[in-house]
């Protein structure tokens, strides 16, 4: 690959880049202290900021309080800069989210998926509404990642397929990009949450960590070396499909249910497990796997959580002989409503079958994790376009 020389161009967009990446990051930040961060002059700090400013990228945020002599302006990157939209695809419901360049969600809106079959209608049409509840043009978006249950082939960015979404099948990707741009991108639901599990929770700053997903169907989302590791065909993380011993093979790969590491920790295994246990209102009421773990927790039966974190110890332990990722972040409805309690029986059963004891948390994303995860991707996208385009 040649080699692009350090033209005064190229060495402005780099400073550029590097000057609005501190301003997400650190906040409003004074010109001296932008030129401190970046080690440029004071001089050249007070250009860039001004180019930037010019192009609508930065703006005056206030002022810095000093000792003697006039306060110091602050400057930040310009929310209405660019924004970016993501979403949530489920059976029974459709969120989407708009976000600024910061990262500030400033609108959001649920639509019912059953008013349309068609699902590139459905995103349309939870897109449009979540612009006029921002009071922003469609136009404006720069990207939308949606997220969704099933298999995204990593090559052509098509859903492979989704057994709980019927609708959504290859040539979806081609209709959306015709109808909302090029930067729309699927992708699958752990994934996304494994993304806003690094940037918001458990797994802040890790470069290699997996978040396993349990609820009524169970997933693996796996971060190595900072990125995100979807395999050759995006079935990467299928934990589902685990094999188990005591538990039978899966009769077809089209029924989910099947699989033996769901056929051990889903739904209807909890469901069976917490009767067994005798975990109140397991056999009148239906609070869901979430409701189920959460009342065993709070009333102290531990013979019900001891085995609940023996069976998420099997897939956690296959997880961590393969891979080692030092951390693991139970997520989804059963991480979530487990909590530490949980995810430290999780880590103490790992250890006894397991030659390496990874670190096991519970869920530290306030909120919807995939929804979160989606926005993290776009902005990632987004930014990448308008922070490379200053100059």
């Amino acid at each position: 690959m040649p080699q692009r020389p350090g033209t005064p161009r190229l060495l402005r967009q780099i400073n550029d880049r590097a000057a609005l990446e501190l301003l997400i990051s650190r906040g409003p930040l004074t010109r001296a202290e932008l030129g401190e961060l970046t080690g440029l002059s004071k001089v050249t700090s007070g250009q860039l900021l001004a180019r930037l400013e010019t192009r609508g990228l930065v703006a005056a945020a206030g002022e810095r309080p000093g000792g003697r002599g006039p306060n110091a302006a602050l400057y930040g990157v310009n929310p209405s800069s660019a924004f970016v939209a993501g979403l949530e695809v489920l059976p029974d419901s459709v969120t989407a989210a708009v976000a600024d360049i910061t990262g500030t969600v400033v609108a959001q809106v649920t639509v019912d998926p059953t008013e349309a079959r068609d699902p590139v209608r459905i995103v349309h049409e939870a897109v449009q509404r979540a612009c006029g509840t921002a009071g922003i043009e469609l136009a404006r978006l720069r990207c939308f990642v949606i997220g969704t249950r099933g298999v995204v082939d990593p090559v052509t960015g098509d859903v492979r397929y989704s057994v709980d979404l019927p609708t959504w099948h290859v040539g979806i990707l081609a209709g959306l990009r015709t109808l909302l741009g090029e930067c729309v991108i699927i992708e699958n639901d752990v994934n996304l949450a494994a993304l806003a599990e690094q940037t918001y929770g458990a797994a802040r700053g890790a470069d290699d960590f997996v978040i396993l997903w349990t609820g009524v169907g169970q997933g693996l989302g796996v971060m190595l070396g900072n990125r995100l590791h979807r395999g050759i065909t995006g079935g990467a993380g299928e934990i589902g499909w685990l094999p188990v011993p005591g538990e039978p093979l899966p009769s077809a790969v089209t029924a989910p249910q099947t699989g033996s590491f769901q056929r051990l920790v889903g739904g209807e295994a909890l469901w069976n497990l917490a009767r067994a246990h005798g975990v109140a209102g397991a056999d009148v009421a239906d609070p869901g796997v979430a409701g189920l773990v959460r009342t065993a927790i709070d009333a102290g039966n531990e013979a019900f959580v001891e085995d609940l974190a023996g069976r998420l110890a099997v897939g956690v332990a296959a997880v961590a002989v393969v891979l080692d990722p030092g951390l693991v972040v139970l997520g989804g409805d059963v991480g979530r409503a487990g909590g530490t309690h949980l995810a430290e029986r999780v880590e103490e059963a790992v250890a006894r079958v397991c030659p390496s004891r990874p670190t096991v948390v519970a869920t530290g994303v306030e909120g919807n994790p995939v929804l979160m995860g989606a926005i993290v991707a776009a902005l990632d996208r987004a930014r990448e376009e308008v922070f490379s385009d200053t100059v």
